[in-house]
Order: C-alpha cells, then structure tokens, then sequence
C-alpha cells in the first residue's frame, strides 16, 4: 500500500476509530473490541463512498449499512458519532451502560442512525437482503427508463460468525437466486471466533459457496485501502449480488494481542491501549481522543448527505412520469380505509386459513405496498395473491423452504419504508424462525406471520406436525400478537385491529372448517382481545376459549344449563390484546364471581391467569383424523361438560337436548 497523503490521512482515521472504540469497551469493562479494530480501515473508505444523510436519517433513497455483528457495536457508534449522527461524545462514553444510547448490541429506534436490530449472528445478513429485496420491488413500481428514483446500494458488514449461522446460508442464497445486484455483502474474514482459530469447527471455501450460489465474489486485502476503494467502486455497476472477502487481523493495532482471539470479547487493558496508541501517535494519556481533522474528513458526510438528498428531491420532482410520485406516494402512505374486507356472514363454515387467504387478497388488491409469501407452503396456507405476479415486479415471493430467513427478511421490508410484508408456514414450523419474532417484537416491527395448521386438528400428519407447545411460547413473547380466530368474521376483525397496531402479529389458523358465528356479541369486541359471544343471567360459570374449541363450548354452554351450570361463553382471539384491557373490561368478560374453565387445544397454562382450570393438551397428539383427535384429547361437547362437571362439583349425566340455537 502507497502512503500517500490521502492514505496518511486515511490511516488516522482509522487508528481515531480502533481507539475510541478501545477505549468505550475499556471504559466500560465489557464489549468487543477486536472487529472494530480490524475493520476500521474497510470503514473509512466506505465511509467515502456512503450515500446517506445523518440529518435525515429516514431519507428513502440512502444506502443501507447493517451491522450483521451487532457486538462490534462499538465501531457502529463510533461511525454514527465521527458522521453527524445524533450520538455524542459522551454517548460513546456511556457504552453498555443502563439507559445509554450506545447498548451493547445495537437497537432499532432507540440509536439515531441504527437500520435494524440484527442481535443474533446471521440475522443482519437476512436483514440486509430484505432491504434489497424491498428496494428491487420498489425501483420495480416507481423506475423509468429515463429517471431512477430508487437506485441505492444495500451495504452489510459481516463476520466468520455469522456466515456459520444457517440463517446466512438460507438468506444468501435466495439473494443469488433473485440477482439482487444492490447486495454488497462485506465479509471481514479474520479466522478468529470466541474460541480460537476458525480452522477449529470450519474448513469449507466460502468464495466457492458464494459463487454456487450466483454471487460476485471479491477478494481484497481488509488494510491495503487501495484494494477497499477499487472494490466499492467496481460494486456500483454490479449485476448480482457481491461478497467482498476482506482478509483482516481481529484486533488490529493491539500491539502483542494483535491477530488473537484475546482481543475478540474483553477489554484490551490499560497498558495495551496506551503502548498502541503511542505507537500511533496519539496521547497515551488521553481516551476517547479525535482529531480534529480527523472529525472533519468525518463530517464530510453531513454536507454529502443534504447534497444527495437535495439532488434525489429534484430528481423526485422532475420525474418525467407523474405516475411514478404517484405510485411512489401509494408505496408510502397506504390506505387502509380503502381495504374492501370479504363479508363472511353468509357462510356456513370456513377453515380460517381459507378465510384468512380471502383477506390477504382484499388487502393486496387496495394497498400496493402489501406484499408476502409462504415458505414453499402457499398452497396449504392458502397465501398466493391472486393475479399480483412474482417477485421482484409481482407481490408474490417465494421464499423456498427457508423459514429462518423469511421471517428476518420481512423484519427488514417492514421497516424499508414502502413495503408491508406478511409471511407464511405452518406453525409448527414457526420453531425454525422465533428468533427473527422475538426480535421483531423487541423492536415493534410491523411484521405479519400467517401460521395455519394450528393445533392437532392437522390430524394424520401426527405429533410431528401438531403444534401443541407454540401458542404459549408466543403468547409469552413480550410485544408480540398472537390471533387465534374461532371463524372467519373474527378473523377479518383481527385483522382490522392489527393493521393499525405498529407489532408484530401472529395469525394461528385452522385447516379443519369452522362454523361460522352470528356477527352478534353479547358483550366486547375483537379488538379488545377477547368478548362474551353468549351471556346468561345470573352466570355462576365461564368458558374461555380460542379458535376450533369455540363452537364446542358454545354447544356444551346450552346443555350444561339442565345441570344447573349457567355459562357465559367467551372467545379470546388474542389473548395478549385482552391482557392489556382495564381491570374493569376484563371482569365484565370474565366475570370473577364465576367459577371459569378455559379450553384450547394447545397446553394453553397461560390461561391460569383467568381461569380456575384448563383443558389443554398434557401431551403431544397423535396421528388420526382430526376428529377421532378431538374426541381422543376431550375438545368435544362431551369433555367439556364432563371437566365443568368436576370443576363445579356437579354430577355428569347426559343431557337428551335438540340442536342448540348458536
């Protein structure tokens, strides 16, 4: 590498990144210095390079950087302090502490300048390819031939780590697939993990897999800053997705644990930083120390951005094409009013997974911005958008059998700024992608998961397919909606409700058909959670209940009444939004002075909160019809009767009745 007067100061700039984010991890005594450290040379040219305004964060048209190693925070706040972002200097000295800006790994809407919060490894990759994905779909309704509204690059700087992660491996190569050429993946490629040299758990030549998967692949010196520039320039015309492999030294700079894996997760100590950064030039003496040419080669990017963004407003307005602004205006500001929902009250019963398809369709068809897929499952779970075509011009995408990624690729649109996707498995699949849920609900992504085959109404695909287990792991997910809809009118409500909710939703939903109710509730709404869809006078009992088990409830509520069991029936289609309510809505819906059995087939504890009894699953199902499953497990009329019975004290016999009026 020639030094020359532009590298001299290049280097500076670099040495003022590895040093403050040494000293943020020392000061705090915890965080990870050494892929700061190293990649702080790959940082500065891109720096250069970067198309993005810090006094505009949300500006559409920026280039996207994620972070897919969010422990290397300290090099993401260190960049958005050097860049004008509002994180300060002190900010960075308050690194890991309690209610700073500068958490250790870093969060969606609590740091100016943070894309995502991409947490576990492999999730920034995913991430960083569902902001191309959102961008090809967007370039694809609002792009001429003659003006470009939307041609950024999506920039994603990763690690050893997360390209062991399956997610990577999943979300890679869909990106090949769909030639996403705005992908610029940067693979800081240091051999060293938290346990040693990468050659300890990995061998494989990942320039290979990435060309098997139709990437570009790039190979360059992480330090020699010619190699970074020739390489950020040759991405601007690229025509697939690239990996830049960055060959780097983990901790560079760190004197003796330069290159170790010492310098991965601990502070370097006092006498390291002060040995390195004399070597350097810089004060031993001094922390958190930037030079002040330094801060304004920085800086650079405050007037760079308001200049691009200035010039994509004009651009913008003198769009050749008023069509485009228009269905640019359409991508950004959908309207939700305009959504002609299905009227479901003239059938008689409907899988709501049949349901729930009429109504991803009626919202696709008013809103341009509503886009979605299923994991290779569209047929079952009832998810293809008719007569919308295919991804990257249609709103159809086809994930393939890759649950993880899906979910993190759609956390990713939901947040672009013109997308709002939905995403579909069955739910006992969803155990592939709750990581990407939790943290779309650390950070209330707006992200909508369809789930059908709900419980073990999935019936001879046995135990393996019946998810008994997954609606309280989710219902115990802090910020997360889980809808369960007993027929097709609740479904269109929860719909209604989520839409407006900025949270991630989960839609739990049958395949077997369900009867479809009367629109009349007795007391509550939908919105609220949970209602009471038959009220008796002087009720001494309650049934709760979700989805298929409604209807039996219902069934058992009308006969238990000769025993002298006086019940309100009460449907939850999202036990968390009723979680929320007053004390005062809640003891009208579940009436305290009343003895309450709640019944979900599922293991359904959380209902314990309400309810002196549950009947759930104690077990995982079996492999049957869905029916003989029903009977075996106790959601009938006749098992809910019987635990009434045992609840209330109360002798079962049968009841001879004619058909009940639901």
């Amino acid at each position: 590498m020639v030094m020359t007067e532009q590298n001299t100061m290049r280097k500076k700039m670099a040495n003022t990144i590895r040093f403050l984010a040494a000293d943020m991890v020392q000061k705090a005594n915890s965080g990870h210095p050494g892929a700061p450290m190293g990649l702080a040379d790959i940082a500065v040219v891109l720096s250069e390079k970067l198309s993005h305004n810090p006094k505009n964060p949300k500006w559409l048209n920026r280039d996207r950087l994620v972070f897919s190693g969010g422990h290397g925070s300290a090099l993401i706040y260190s960049l958005l302090h050097l860049w004008g972002y509002d994180v300060s200097l002190e900010d960075l000295k308050q690194f890991r502490q309690l209610d700073s800006k500068t958490p250790g790994h870093p969060e969606y809407g609590h740091t100016d300048g943070v894309e995502i919060t991409t947490g576990p490894l492999g999730q920034g990759i995913a991430n960083a390819i569902g902001f191309a994905m959102a961008e090809a779909y967007t370039a694809n309704q609002v792009n001429s031939e003659t003006c470009e509204l939307i041609d950024h690059k999506v920039y994603c700087l990763c690690g050893d780590g997360d390209l062991q992660e399956g997610i990577s491996y999943e979300a890679c190569a869909l990106a090949g697939h769909l030639g996403l050429k705005d992908m610029v993946l940067i693979y800081d490629s240091n051999c060293i993990t938290i346990e040693g040299d990468t050659s300890i758990a990995w061998s494989e030549d990942v320039a290979k897999r990435f060309e098997a998967q139709n990437w570009d692949v790039k190979k360059i010196n992480g330090h020699c800053y010619e190699e970074i520039e020739e390489v950020l320039e040759e991405v601007k015309s690229a025509t697939k997705p690239t990996i830049i492999i960055a060959n780097t030294i983990i901790g560079k700079g760190a004197g003796e644990l330069e290159g170790t894996h010492h310098t991965h997760g601990a502070p370097l100590g006092d006498a390291i930083i002060a040995e390195s950064k004399t070597k350097e030039g810089f004060n031993p003496d001094e922390t958190f120390a930037i030079p002040e040419d330094v801060l304004l080669r920085f800086r650079c990017a405050l007037e760079n951005g308001e200049l691009a963004e200035k010039e994509w407003i004009h651009r913008q307005k003198e769009a050749p094409l008023v069509e485009q602004n228009i269905a640019l205006e359409k991508l950004l500001n959908p309207d939700f009013s305009a959504i002609e929902f299905p009227d479901f009250s003239g059938d008689a019963a409907m899988a709501t997974r049949d349901s729930n398809g009429k109504i991803l369709n009626a919202i696709a068809k008013a809103v341009p911005s509503f886009l979605g897929g299923s994991a290779d499952l569209a047929p079952s779970n009832k998810s293809d958008l008719k007569d919308l075509g295919d991804f990257p011009k249609g709103r159809n995408l086809h994930f393939g059998i890759r649950e993880h990624s899906m979910a993190a690729i759609t956390n990713a649109m939901a947040l672009y700024g013109t997308t709002i996707p939905f995403n579909a498995t069955f739910f006992v699949f969803s155990d592939y992608l709750k990581p990407s849920a939790r943290i779309a609900a650390l950070t209330n992504i707006q992200n909508f998961f369809v789930w059908t085959h709900d419980s073990i109404g999935v019936g001879e695909d046995g135990p393996t397919h019946e998810p008994v287990e997954h609606i309280s792991q989710f219902r115990a997910l802090p910020n997360f909606y889980v809808w369960r809809p007993a027929d097709a009118t609740e479904n269109v409500e929860a719909w209604k409700t989520a839409l407006t909710m900025q949270a991630p939703h989960g839609f739990v939903l049958s395949r077997q058909k369900l009867k479809t109710l009367k629109p009349k509730r007795d007391f509550g709404e939908v919105s609220k959670g949970a209602y009471i869809v038959k009220k008796r006078k002087d009720a001494n009992f309650t049934l709760m209940a979700s989805g298929s088990e409604l209807m039996p409830c219902l069934k058992a509520a009308c006969h238990l009444a000769v025993l002298g069991i006086k019940a309100n029936v009460v449907s939850v289609p999202c036990l968390d939004l009723f979680n929320e309510q007053d004390a005062e809505y809640k003891n009208t819906v579940v009436d305290p002075s009343t003895k309450v059995l709640a019944v979900e087939a599922a293991t359904a504890t959380e209902f314990y909160r309400y309810a002196d009894d549950v009947l759930g699953m104690e077990s995982f199902g079996a492999s049957a019809p869905a029916d003989l499953l029903f009977e075996k497990f106790g959601f009938t009329q006749e098992g809910i009767m019987k635990r009434a019975c045992a609840l209330m004290d109360i002798e079962y016999r049968v009841v001879e009745l004619g058909e009940c009026k639901l």
